[in-house]
């Protein structure tokens, strides 16, 4: 089989890895989507999207319209980039995400808003290095408008939490996990703290399954929170992330990889 790695970073933890365990019977070949230009290589039998630039979900379309299986596809990977879109989906969808609205520039909404409980207001296009920050009063909203006056957000109610996120990853069927102290805990950000998917309380890992079916991903990121005796709250969905340090992912991306190349030539 022929893989193709769409990937400015092929030295990323779980791509190097992967690519180690495919290498020694298929090829795989990286595509650094910035550098393609127009005239791609030969298709290979599936492709994995790990990067959100424009050049690379462009790629990936080019890819798609030529009849090549992409993992995950470009239109999955940039609904997950809309914070807007991704709200509206998996409400309609019924799943257990945090009720959201899209306010337009922080700036203009924050000048004259006046929160009466805690709200967590986020960058609506997701990205590295984006806003996702707890305002807990006037002032701390217009601190933050301050700092990204012109920055389109949605907002979001603040849910009690023990201010631990839940970080839920899928490939495939396989779910992993871990606990990382939210950013919205006071204090910040904080360490990752292993967590075996058979500690997730009762429901959360097909939860995490059906948040694949319904946003059609295959390998996927799943942010929740507990609000309380185990009842999850969706707060964040990302297309292929790292999924660092997590046993087995190697393997079981390298075994997604093949079914669905194999299903690509079928």
């Amino acid at each position: 089989m022929r893989i193709g790695l769409i990937t400015p970073e092929p030295g990323h933890p779980l791509l190097a890895d992967t690519t180690a365990l495919l290498a020694p019977e298929h090829e795989v070949e990286a595509l650094d989507p910035a550098a393609v230009g127009d005239a791609p290589p030969p298709l290979a039998d599936v492709y994995l999207l790990k990067s959100r630039t424009p050049y690379a979900l462009e790629l990936a379309r080019h890819l798609e319209r030529s009849g090549a299986p992409v993992v995950n596809t470009a239109a999955a990977t940039a609904l997950c980039q809309d914070r807007t879109e991704m709200a509206g989906l998996a409400l309609r969808a019924g799943l257990p995400f945090a009720a959201t609205r899209t306010v337009g520039a922080l700036g203009a909404w924050a000048s004259t808003e006046r929160p009466s409980a805690p709200v967590v207001v986020k960058s609506r296009h997701s990205r590295r290095g984006d806003l996702v920050a707890r305002a807990d009063d006037t002032a701390g909203l217009r601190e933050l408008a301050r700092e990204w006056p012109r920055e389109p957000v949605v907002v979001q109610p603040y849910a009690p939490n023990n201010g631990w996120d839940h970080k839920l990853w899928a490939i495939g069927d396989r779910v992993f996990s871990a606990l990382r102290r939210s950013e919205l805990a006071p204090g910040g950000r904080g360490p990752t703290r292993p967590l075996d998917p058979g500690e997730l309380p009762d429901g959360w890992a097909d939860l995490v399954r059906r948040v694949g079916a319904v946003f059609a991903l295959d390998v996927y990121g799943v942010d929740i929170i507990d609000t309380g005796g185990g009842t999850p709250l969706i707060v964040d969905v990302n297309a292929f992330p790292g999924i660092r340090g997590q046993s087995g992912a190697p393997e079981a991306l390298a075994a997604l990889a093949l079914q669905r190349a194999a299903a690509g030539r079928a």
